[in-house]
């Protein structure tokens, strides 16, 4: 029995408070704008990996063709170079091959990177064709 006038006290608190607050949606163009801002928030990031990546390669290609004209310069151009070089030369031979080997892994992985990025980015805009992402003062 007292289960039961619980049970009708919850019902008709909780219908008063149903009847006196109804359903209410925001509006179309609030929803729009929180949409805008979630793609454009992914959108951004992904812009950024992109431009961090490509600043990434940039520099390191500089520093891997800077690696290999100085290991050109250690190398000699004489035929039998290789059987008169200094121990020295061999050691400096041995480092530059290994940073222009280190160098030239990790371009692979970065133009691996930012051809994904790109595609992330493509697919983003197809996905959502009516975002317009916000013009730059220039």
């Amino acid at each position: 029995m007292f289960q039961l006038f619980l049970r009708a006290r919850a019902h008709n608190l909780l219908g008063s408070r149903r009847e006196d607050k109804g359903f209410k949606a925001r509006s179309v163009e609030r929803d729009a704008e929180t949409d805008r801002a979630r793609i454009g928030a992914v959108l951004a990031a992904i812009e950024t990996a992109l431009q961090e990546a490509e600043r990434e390669q940039a520099g390191l290609n500089r520093r891997v063709d800077d690696a290999l004209a100085r290991a050109s310069v250690t190398f000699g151009n004489g035929t039998d170079e290789y059987l008169e070089r200094e121990p020295l030369d061999n050691y400096h031979q041995d480092l530059f091959a290994a940073d222009i080997s280190n160098g030239q892994r990790r371009l692979k992985e970065l133009a691996s990177t930012i051809a994904h990025l790109k595609f992330v980015k493509t697919a983003m805009l197809t996905r959502f064709p009516d975002f317009k992402p916000p013009q730059l003062d220039s």
